[in-house]
């Protein structure tokens, strides 16, 4: 029996309620975390909250528990890992935000106006292509344990540099279209309230995952 039916302003309010929570953590750990745990604090925030979105993307009843836990913790990661980027390239926090934003705004924009349909072909590509992206960026943190870092290496070329955070940037927006027509095709057929949280849990996945590429991408400009 269904508690109520999935609207855009629950999508909404649960999205305000999910990012406004890794938001606040981010700028807590941003200005509070000392600088010796920063890279710490980062890896194990990523590490973690990789793990709590395989463990909400693979069940089949959402809990608005693990959601808000992994909007905590990868607050945590986003703050650390920001204040390590800041500490680098002075300004580049605020114009990632802003570049974020803008990507976003213009995505939905695009979505809406030119009414761009997800079929099944496209919905099946992304998600091999962000499979297989997510794969790279894995073997290449594991390599990376043990002193080789073939992808973002002193010694890479800013060209290879820039390709793959192009790749990755435009993977990101696809995945943001996919949320766009879940949250759209979910309201459409009634689905439960419940999958708000989802929905909630999906923009935040990918807006992160949005913000983490451009401010990539901005440090090799600045470098």
């Amino acid at each position: 029996v269904q508690a109520g039916r999935m609207t855009i302003d629950d999508v909404i309010t649960k999205s305000a309620i999910t990012m406004g929570t890794l938001m606040a953590v981010a700028a807590l750990t941003f200005l509070f975390l000392p600088p010796a745990l920063l890279m710490p604090a980062a890896i194990v925030g990523a590490l973690v909250s990789f793990g709590v979105v395989m463990l909400v993307s693979f069940r089949r009843q959402i809990n608005p528990a693990f959601v808000l836990a992994y909007a905590a913790i990868e607050g945590v990661f986003i703050g650390a890992i920001s204040k390590v980027f800041e500490n680098l390239y002075n300004g580049i926090v605020p114009a990632a935000v802003l570049g974020t934003i803008v990507a976003a705004a213009t995505t939905l924009a695009a979505y809406k106006f030119f009414r761009i349909k997800v079929t099944n072909k496209f919905r099946r590509m992304v998600m091999i292509g962000t499979i297989a992206y997510a794969g790279v960026l894995f073997v290449n943190f594991i390599l990376s344990l043990f002193g080789i870092n073939l992808l973002f290496g002193t010694g890479t070329s800013i060209g290879l540099l820039l390709l793959f955070s192009a790749i990755g940037v435009g993977l990101a927006v696809f995945n943001l279209i996919l949320d766009f027509d879940f949250i759209e095709q979910g309201v459409a057929m009634g689905a439960d309230a419940s999958q708000s949280w989802r929905a909630a849990f999906g923009l935040t996945v990918t807006m992160v995952w949005l913000y983490i590429e451009i401010l990539r991408l901005l440090s090799y400009f600045r470098r």
